[in-house]
């Protein structure tokens, strides 16, 4: 029991290689305290000698005798009794204060430090400071630089080294395994260095235990400190590596975690460790980055160390080269896959489905989604339509309505992707007239999902067919349900009247797009030249040519119609003008002018 009263003293004294901390703990008793490594003792000074050492002897402390002079004058100041109080006997070693104390802290600090060890507050007219000559100056100096060559393989971080009583490694292990688990990572790390230390070695398990409590607490320089120990005494496994990378890549970025990778790698000891596992953290990294170019690399050389994927290795491949659009690499890791019989995940299976899609793959899209059901598995609605517009780009237009049954028996409801995938497919298959049937089925039930991109595929089945009057029908829903119509969309509904011939009505659509502050472009002014050269509006030609820039398409078109419909005066000018200009004509025009210019007038017949 330990028994503390008031009127203390505190006294440090100082010698090379250790620190003495002398204390009064009650009238009479005054308690040198030495802090040095594998040394600890208690020097007692009270006027009943005899039954001090007999009562230290029974509590196993050292005792041991100052010269006369000191005793007399530490006496001096203080009442002397024969109370007696112990202190747990118990070496500490602090890192700085071996050698070169008074460089890291001050005088004021190592007394605070050295009586929170007492659970004592410093007496109110402070302390003295007495320099003692030490028969072991020798051998601290010795030990201390010892301590102080460990230490530089640490961090600047100041920690605590106990001397450890326990020698067993697998029970200081255990400690460390505790203490790591119910998150004390500041008594778990001192743990771990004075195993260093004194010799002893901690497990895997435990150093594992204790990085990822560090990490947990956002320490990460000194799980980085306790790593670079364990690799520099070769006790580090993948899941070591792990641990550290993840850290530094979330917290620095891929950049930093692939440079001590490559680090790490360039050292044959560290690069025996790597699993599957440390190769799928820095792939996952990779991924977060978008960095498909370093996940292939990463990918090959893994490949290269004789070590075989994972499914959780496919699975990050697929996902990041189909997110990069890398379609053919991750259809490469997909057969890589079934190749080591390896059962992909929906996910995956439904990621390649869609990059099959974007590559027009249809047949092996077709063979995934079979998998699939054979499974037992239901694909989304994403991958369906994926499916159908595979099929719809491939002119598959049966399989992209089976695919949509099977769509509504999964219990999905069609989406304006749906529809403009199936619409997309009969548009691509020259049935223009069952593309627009399907889009009024769709306006009959009165279903919201109708896009723009469905209106301009229905608008471009009314230009191939010619149906004007359809094609100004849905130009009138699409401004009326307050879609932003566009300029590729007039252009669909004049492009409508150039084939049914109607010049009119296509001016009117011009003149109401400018209305409505639509610009103009090439393919607009382009349509309107040809209608009205069928309308043989000759003013209005002109007015198109005039508008804006010159350009060689807009002349050429004109003088090729004007050469088919047999004006070859009006063709004759504008070529002039055309070459006056400095526009250049394309091949067909200069063969027509070049015919045009070869002929010769028909003699007239004498009567």
């Amino acid at each position: 029991m330990v028994e503390i009263l008031s009127n203390l003293l505190a006294i440090t004294t100082t010698s090379h290689g250790y620190s003495c901390s002398y204390h009064s703990c009650s009238p009479g008793i005054h308690e040198y305290r030495t802090h040095y490594p594998y040394f600890s003792c208690c020097i007692y000074l009270s006027s009943d000698t005899k039954s001090n050492r007999r009562r230290a002897k029974s509590y196993g402390l050292k005792m041991m005798t100052l010269p006369y002079r000191w005793r007399k004058d530490i006496k001096s100041s203080h009442v002397c009794d024969s109370s007696f109080a112990f202190q747990r006997k118990v070496a500490i070693v602090e890192y700085g204060l071996a050698c070169e104390e008074e460089n890291i802290l001050s005088r004021r600090e190592k007394e605070e430090t050295d009586l929170n060890l007492l659970k004592l507050k410093p007496p109110p007219w402070g302390s003295s400071s007495i320099q003692l000559d030490s028969d072991s100056e020798t051998g601290g100096a010795n030990r201390s630089s010892t301590i102080s060559e460990r230490a530089g393989t640490r961090n600047d971080n100041r920690h605590r080294v106990h001397f450890l009583e326990e020698r067993n490694e697998e029970r200081l292990s255990e400690r460390i395994l505790n203490l790591s688990r119910t998150n004390k990572s500041r008594s778990a790390m001192e743990l771990y260095w004075s195993m260093e230390y004194s010799g002893l070695k901690p497990t895997l398990h435990a150093c594992n235990s204790l990085i990822l409590c560090l990490l947990r607490n956002k320490m990460l320089d000194d799980a980085l400190s306790i790593f670079k120990a364990m690799k520099a005494s070769d006790n580090i496994t993948g899941h070591t590596c792990s641990l550290v990378l993840k850290a530094i890549g979330n917290a620095q970025g891929c950049d930093a975690a692939l440079d001590i990778f490559e680090e790490l790698g360039r050292n044959g000891n560290c690069k025996k460790v790597f699993d599957t596992v440390v190769y799928n953290t820095m792939i996952s990294l990779c991924g977060k980055g978008n960095d498909w170019v370093e996940t292939l690399r990463i990918w090959r050389s893994m490949k290269e160390n004789g070590l075989a994927g994972t499914a959780v290795t496919y699975s990050l491949l697929v996902s990041i080269f189909v997110r990069c659009g890398q379609n053919e690499l991750a259809i490469d890791a997909y057969h890589e896959m079934l190749q080591d019989r390896l059962n992909p995940a929906t996910d995956e299976m439904q990621a390649i489905i869609g990059a099959c899609g974007k590559e027009g793959k249809w047949d092996l899209a077709l063979n995934v989604f079979e998998n699939m059901l054979k499974r037992g598995l239901k694909p989304n609605l994403v991958t369906c339509n994926a499916l159908i517009n595979a099929f719809g780009k491939d002119g598959k237009v049966k399989l992209a309505f089976r695919i949509y049954s099977l769509l509504k028996s999964f219990g999905h409801s069609p989406d304006s992707y749906t529809w403009n995938a199936l619409i997309g497919a009969l548009y691509r298959a020259n049935r223009h007239a069952d593309a627009l049937h399907l889009f009024e089925s769709i306006q009959k039930e009165k279903m919201p999902q109708l896009d723009l991109h469905i209106y301009n595929t229905c608008l471009m089945s009314c230009q191939r067919l010619g149906w004007w009057d359809r094609a100004l029908q849905l130009l009138w829903q699409m401004e009326a349900s307050g879609l932003p119509v566009s300029t590729p969309s007039y252009n669909l509904v004049i492009g409508a009247c150039e084939v049914a011939r109607k010049p009119n009505v296509a001016l009117e659509v011009y003149e109401h797009m400018l209305d409505r502050k639509c610009a103009s472009d090439t393919f607009t002014l382009l349509a309107l030249i040809r209608v009205c050269i069928w309308g043989s509006l000759w003013y209005e030609v002109e007015q198109m040519l005039n508008q804006g820039t010159p350009d060689a398409s807009l002349y050429n078109a004109a003088i090729q119609g004007m050469c088919l419909r047999g004006k070859s005066n009006l063709a004759k000018k504008l070529y002039a003008r055309m070459r006056r200009i400095s526009l250049k004509p394309d091949g067909k025009t200069r063969a027509l002018m070049l015919q045009i210019f070869t002929e010769r007038p028909v003699p007239l017949r004498k009567r």
